[in-house]
């Protein structure tokens, strides 16, 4: 069976393991996943993540990050779908809470948060938002 959206599966996946209390969650691996996990990593969202297995059987293995034995990810949601894209350009950079979360973006020059993007004068597909 294929799967129409493996980013949404992947948010699905983390949002399911914090609400079970689990440590760490397996999640079948891309380039655009663990890109996607190496800024919640930088962001201070998860503890870290790996990637293990060969070609077809990859599998992305993030550990999950609690405070106070409460998830640090209160909000996972994802916002440009497969149905309905939403692109922004880099002065229109959506904001999570007034600042206290991120939008994670996929641009020309790599998947970031918004932040940055802005920062660097780039636009591209908001892909999710953490908070």
């Amino acid at each position: 069976m294929s799967m129409s959206d493996p980013v949404a599966d992947m948010l699905t996946r983390i949002r399911n393991a914090h609400m079970v209390e689990k440590k760490e969650v397996n999640i079948p691996a891309s380039n655009l996943k663990s890109a996607i996990a190496s800024v919640m990593q930088q962001e201070g969202y998860i503890e870290s993540f790996s990637v293990a297995g060969e070609k077809a059987t990859k599998t992305l293995t993030v550990k999950l990050k609690y405070y106070d034995e409460k998830p640090v990810i209160e909000t996972l949601k994802r916002i440009s779908k497969p149905s309905l894209r939403v692109y922004a350009k880099s002065t229109e950079m959506p904001s999570v809470m007034n600042g206290l979360g991120i939008v994670i973006v996929s641009t020309p020059k790599g998947v970031m948060t918004g932040q940055n993007a802005a920062a660097q004068n780039v636009g591209g597909e908001v892909l999710c938002s953490v908070s």
